[in-house]
């Protein structure tokens, strides 16, 4: 490298600064009761289900529904035994989660022919991107810890000289990774792809192992839950053209760049095998992730396989480029989605509580709510299941995809509306009353048989007239 690439160097050094501010951010909440996502409550759960019965799957006419595999509420519940909170331990499991998918990425990089700098430079594009865009840096969701598991199945896959053996290793990450989260399909496609052009008969082995162990894996499913994986996974949701396109426009502001840094790539090394893995990587991932958009409640998290496809392919790129004043006019367009998203934060990391008294508000609010919950005396209804997983309350109703079953048809909202309208619930905590989360006959039982007794921008809550 020479030593002219200023600019390059200094938006790398602005990066980590900026990364090791965010990971001691993150670090400094982790193990606050207030919520992060719907999600937390939800996976910590069934990571005690998991951890106190043997399966985080409930029974069929339970209005509590799992669709997800099954290994990270096995992990995460083990943790919990450590920590003594759930929530804490997918935290925790998510950040180093985190640190290794950031590690994945500039051992991939190298592997590409990038040097240290370039590969940093790729490892901390993503890590800034998703802390930027997404709360997923230290929240309670699988996704990851999949991602960390499959970047060890690229890894292997790059090493080289390659072996029957590695093919196998990685093609046995990547089936652990599906069994982690199961959105996690594209780069074991892109790789078996890029193999068949590049190396056939890797490529056999890679995709003949993992086969095999993808239908070992659902026959063991199969015998310890009593149902297939793939009727678990395929619960009821609504899809529309509407959140592709809403997704795609939050996404775009950041990935704009990136994308046009991947086009570059293949313009200039259009003969380069790694830079071609980089484009059908990252052509599969932003058109799988534009198709998972689709469906209702999906989150930010659909497109990380395109944002680490995309970081990779940015770290090549700045090896690829010939001459030291590209590098750092690159270094420099690749800052400008990073001060869009720190400029447009919707956390105030200006104000010097943000460091010093970190969610501060955030944190008196939910020992109010959880206070409220705890002091209720029975069962409670929570839209956001932490704060009944804080407050020692069983878990009832997952409202989010309750709410999906219902539209959909595939469940009849009168259980629940009776539940309501008996009074079951000693409290209910919805996210908003407008637009209602549920159907309009459950809206009808909560206002007839229920009273607000706290509400604030955030949250609603009900106790029975």
């Amino acid at each position: 490298m020479t030593a002219d690439r200023l600019a390059f160097r200094l938006v790398t050094a602005a990066l980590a600064i900026g990364c090791l501010l965010g990971v001691m951010h993150v670090a400094c909440v982790i193990g606050l009761q207030v919520p992060f996502d719907p999600n937390e409550g939800w996976n910590a759960y069934f990571a005690q289900a998991a951890l106190t019965t043997g399966s985080p799957y409930p029974p069929a006419h339970s209005l509590m529904i799992n669709n997800y595999p099954p290994l990270s509420f096995y992990l995460v519940g083990a943790i919990a035994k450590i920590t003594g909170d759930a929530i804490v331990a997918g935290r925790v499991v998510a950040l180093f989660a985190l640190f290794a998918v950031a590690l994945g990425i500039e051992t991939a990089a190298r592997q590409m022919g990038c040097n240290r700098l370039e590969a940093l430079f790729a490892a901390l594009f993503f890590t800034a991107g998703l802390m930027l865009t997404s709360d997923y840096a230290g929240m309670d969701d699988p996704q990851l810890l999949g991602h960390a598991i499959a970047i060890g199945g690229l890894v292997l896959t790059l090493h080289e000289p390659r072996t029957s053996r590695t093919m196998v290793a990685a093609a046995l990450l990547f089936t652990l990774a599906f069994f982690v989260k199961h959105n996690l399909i594209v780069l074991p496609a892109a790789l078996a792809l890029w193999l068949a052009l590049a190396d056939r008969r890797h490529a056999i082995t890679f995709v003949v192992s993992g086969l095999i162990f993808l239908l070992i894996g659902l026959g063991l499913f199969k015998q310890a839950f009593g149902i297939g994986l793939f009727d678990r996974i395929a619960s009821a949701r609504t899809y529309a053209l509407a959140n592709v396109t809403s997704g795609l426009l939050q996404w775009l502001p950041w990935g704009a760049v990136p994308l046009a840094g991947a086009a570059a790539l293949m313009a200039i090394a259009r003969r380069d095998r790694h830079a071609v893995l980089c484009t059908v990587y990252a052509t599969a991932a932003v058109a799988a992730g534009a198709f998972f958009l689709g469906g209702a409640g999906v989150d930010a998290n659909a497109l990380f396989d395109a944002d680490i496809a995309l970081a990779l392919a940015a770290g090549v790129l700045m090896n690829r480029l010939a001459s030291s004043l590209w590098v750092n006019a690159a270094g420099l367009l690749y800052a400008v989605p990073l001060v869009i998203g720190l400029w447009t934060l919707d956390a105030d990391w200006r104000d010097p509580d943000f460091w010093f008294q970190p969610m501060a508000t955030e944190r008196r609010a939910a020992a109010g709510e959880i206070a409220l919950l705890r002091a209720a005396h029975g069962p409670a209804l929570c839209e956001m299941l932490s704060l009944c997983y804080w407050a020692g309350k069983p878990a009832d109703v997952d409202v989010f995809n309750m709410e999906q079953a219902y539209l959909t048809g595939a469940r009849d909202d009168m259980p629940l509306a009776r539940s309501i309208a008996a009074r079951h619930f000693a409290a209910i905590e919805l996210e908003q009353v407008t637009p209602f989360p549920l159907t309009q006959k459950i809206r009808d039982a909560v206002v007839q048989s229920y009273k607000i007794v706290r509400s604030d921008d955030e949250r609603v809550f009900f106790v029975p007239r």
